[in-house]
């Protein structure tokens, strides 16, 4: 099996388990420290495929440009005042989260 027919099977598998959850539903998980956000520009599916195959060099390349990381006090605060809607798939023990809305706060 190639590796690109392997990382479709596993984007396809994450992709069934990919849903929308408010932000409120994720307060534990952001207090434990396991909710990594996802840039809007990014392919949440892609980068979920990637930590799954540990992916290191493209998880650090996305670290350094921001496009992927904690979640900070700010914008968790945004986030729980509006009760903000976000796409979510969990690849444990994180919970990777993207917000598609047009209100962000860094």
């Amino acid at each position: 099996m190639s590796s690109s027919q392997n990382n479709d099977e596993i984007k396809t598998k994450l992709n069934l388990e990919t849903s929308r959850i408010c932000w409120h539903e994720l307060q534990t998980y952001y207090a434990r420290g396991l909710v990594v956000r996802v840039g809007k520009d990014l392919d949440l599916l892609e980068v979920a495929s990637e930590l799954t195959a540990d992916n290191r060099a493209r998880f650090e390349q996305w670290l350094e440009t921001g496009d992927v990381g904690e979640v900070s006090p700010d914008l968790a605060r945004a986030w729980y005042d509006r009760n903000t809607e976000l796409w979510a798939v969990v690849v444990a023990p994180w919970v990777l989260v993207q917000d598609r809305s047009d209100a962000t706060v860094h």
